[in-house]
């Protein structure tokens, strides 16, 4: 899943940021759209950490690894707008992609301390 999603994102920056979808009102649309910075890189680092509980292996040095995996692909995502026309790469958007992992990775290494995700990996199994 963190693949697919990964080509995903790749394939929606292939295009214009209007391609998908517009709303009626600019100001909103641009909200919508430079908000779902912070959303897109926490999906795929949740992506990653749901993929190591399949294993059973997760801890915090591996948490650690898929955010760094998350926030580079958001660094990767920025240098490859910046070569599609009609797209813009810009420093705080990739701020804005590390904000989302860093805020996912709090709260599942929080979760983790407190219950281990005993629950959840027994879905994962």
């Amino acid at each position: 899943m963190p693949f697919a999603y990964m080509i995903l994102i790749w394939t929606l920056s292939s295009m214009p940021d209007n391609a998908v979808v517009e709303l009626p009102d600019s100001a909103v649309d641009s909200f919508v759209k430079e908000s779902l910075h912070l959303v897109e890189f926490a999906i795929l680092y949740l992506l990653l950490v749901a993929a190591l509980l399949t294993t059973g292996r997760f801890s915090f040095k591996l948490s650690l690894i898929c955010a760094v995996i998350a926030a580079a692909y958001g660094l990767l995502d920025e240098i490859h707008q910046s070569f599609v026309p009609a797209r813009s790469a810009t420093v705080i958007d990739f701020v804005k992609d590390v904000t989302g992992v860093v805020v996912a990775s709090y709260f599942v290494m929080r979760g983790y301390r407190k219950h281990g995700f005993e629950r959840i990996m027994g879905y994962f199994r």
